[in-house]
């Protein structure tokens, strides 16, 4: 496993290496490869909608209705 740390770059919208990333409000990461950091937006997406089940969930709407 490799110590390089991968950024994606909101302004490029691509991967990029920690020795070329941009300022940390232009970057999400750091990410452990570069794979990690191209799919970032759907990890975030799959985390989002596991955080909504369990809020309906916690409200007593498991949407089986």
């Amino acid at each position: 496993m490799s110590d390089v740390q991968w950024y994606w770059s909101l302004t490029e919208e691509r991967a990029v290496r920690a020795d070329e990333r941009g300022p940390s409000d232009e970057v999400l990461g750091p990410y452990a490869s570069e794979a990690e950091a191209v799919n970032w937006k759907q990890k975030a997406e799959a985390r989002n909608e596991a955080w909504e089940q369990a809020d309906r969930e916690w409200e007593g709407d498991d949407g089986d209705e």
